[in-house]
């Protein structure tokens, strides 16, 4: 078994509470990755172990999980990752469509140097990307590096967490039909000009391209699904 994870407070409310942060990070992982598949029981005991936490931190963990609804639970039935239905994808789709452009011109013009540049710094490490990979996990989850920097740099937190909430629900769909798209490398390596335009101060170019970034995104899933 994992040994669970060491957190030193002077308070023991405050290291559950980061356990409790710690096992959501790790759990929203499984949830997004589908390592942990849509409408699957789960054990909360058996997930601890698996995590090496105790029960504690894991049930609070789920508890806020299921306020991003990724997980369910029902009265005498238990815990479920939440099922993929994809006739929310316009649904979510809709909300992206109007928050994500408005974040990318908000991070343009709100953005501090020092995160202008870590933009600069993420640039280049979307040019380094080796588009040869076939680590689909890999690109899914630099991908989301990518969009919560973005968020990140609205300087907007209320912003930043709806805007995390939904592109979590978005990426789950996305890696449903991953293995269908050989070219999901080159989808990252797309994200550079808007990178570019909100590092540069462009609100309205960094608009523009997140705008056909969402649509495009729409567009082939459905096209996949």
């Amino acid at each position: 078994m994992a040994q669970a994870p060491t957190l030193s407070s002077a308070d023991g409310s405050a290291t559950a509470a980061s356990l409790a942060d710690v096992a959501y990070e790790r759990i929203l992982d499984r949830l997004i990755m589908l390592d942990i598949r849509p409408g699957e029981p789960i054990n909360d005991g058996q997930l601890a172990a698996s995590l090496g936490f105790g029960r504690t931190p894991v049930r609070e963990a789920l508890k806020r999980l299921e306020t991003d609804h990724l997980v369910v639970s029902y009265p005498r039935r238990g815990t479920f990752a939440t099922a993929i239905d994809v006739t929310e994808l316009g649904a979510i789709s809709e909300l992206r469509e109007q928050l994500e452009p408005f974040a990318a011109a908000r991070a343009a013009t709100a953005a501090t140097e020092r995160m202008r540049a870590e933009l600069r710094a993420k640039i280049e490490e979307v040019k380094a990307l080796d588009t040869a990979t076939d680590d689909h996990t890999s690109l899914m989850r630099f991908d989301m590096s990518v969009h919560r920097l973005i968020y990140r740099a609205t300087g907007n937190r209320h912003l930043e967490d709806v805007l995390i909430r939904y592109d979590n629900l978005a990426t789950r769909i996305w890696c449903l039909v991953v293995d269908k798209l050989p070219d999901l490398a080159h989808h990252i390596v797309g994200h550079v000009g808007l990178l570019e335009a909100i590092a540069d101060g462009d609100a309205e170019l960094a608009e523009r391209l997140t705008r056909e970034h969402v649509d495009m995104f729409s567009t082939e899933i459905r096209r996949l699904l």
